[in-house]
């Protein structure tokens, strides 16, 4: 199995200057739908270059061959999979637990900290995004439940995507997946597949609509074909604040 994870296209908290204007949910701007749409067309008709055992050379291959297509319950992420759905001809499937660390929640810079909220619902998700097919956890009250979420509940959730992930990937025949998700859960994602522990000295960034590949056996084995792949976009394209979500340890 072939698993292609994606980050969503950039969302208008991604573009703010000021950080006090952000929202619990953001949609994508403008950029971030052009990011999408580029990113469609590609996995549907463009080229991945892979490298062709150890000659050096590379192998062209027209179009990705995806066979499904998860996302995150986050409007951005939802978003950022419709073009690709369109594109690939298939129904974008909803992963509660791919969701950005946090959760739906807001800081009103009152005292309280961080504050939940619900997301949006099985009726809002239904209304914008017919084709998609939803988990029975998205319901009329919104799907998230969980206030704030901190940094090892997000790798406690990561590690059991991860395990999910590995059993599909037995029971799966070829396939190649795409995942749609956000930039801290695929560093506490990628962390968790490869059997690393969370570490904040290393961080697995990835810039707007960037591309990573893990390569699935049979045994076991993973391969980690490559990290943060944007050769898709133009540079023009290019977005996503290079920014750590914790300081770097002083030495």
């Amino acid at each position: 199995m072939q698993l292609y994870m994606i980050r969503h296209g950039q969302s208008t908290n991604n573009a703010l200057t000021d950080q006090r204007n952000r929202v619990s949910d953001p949609p994508l701007t403008e950029l971030g739908k052009q990011q999408a749409q580029v990113l469609a067309q590609h996995l549907a008709t463009g080229t991945e270059l892979e490298p062709a055992g150890n000659t050096g050379r590379e192998r062209d291959q027209k179009g990705y061959g995806i066979t499904r297509i998860y996302c995150s319950p986050m409007w951005r992420a939802l978003q950022t999979a419709e073009p690709i759905g369109q594109a690939l001809g298939l129904a974008p499937k909803v992963w509660t637990d791919l969701h950005e660390r946090g959760g739906i929640f807001f800081d009103h810079g009152d005292g309280r900290g961080p504050i939940g909220y619900p997301g949006k619902t099985r009726a809002e998700m239904r209304t914008t995004f017919p084709s998609y097919v939803l988990p029975e956890g998205i319901q009329e009250q919104g799907w998230w439940d969980g206030g704030y979420e901190d940094w090892p509940a997000c790798h406690r959730r990561a590690g059991k995507v991860a395990e999910a992930v590995r059993e599909l990937a037995t029971a799966s025949n070829g396939e190649r997946i795409v995942i749609v998700s956000h930039v801290d859960f695929m560093d506490a994602f990628l962390k968790a597949l490869s059997n690393q522990l969370p570490d904040d000295q290393i961080f697995y960034y990835h810039y707007n609509t960037a591309v990573s590949r893990v390569d699935f056996h049979s045994n076991g084995c993973l391969d980690i074909r490559y990290l943060n792949r944007v050769s898709h976009l133009p540079a023009t394209l290019i977005s996503g604040n290079p920014r750590r979500p914790f300081a770097c340890p002083s030495p």
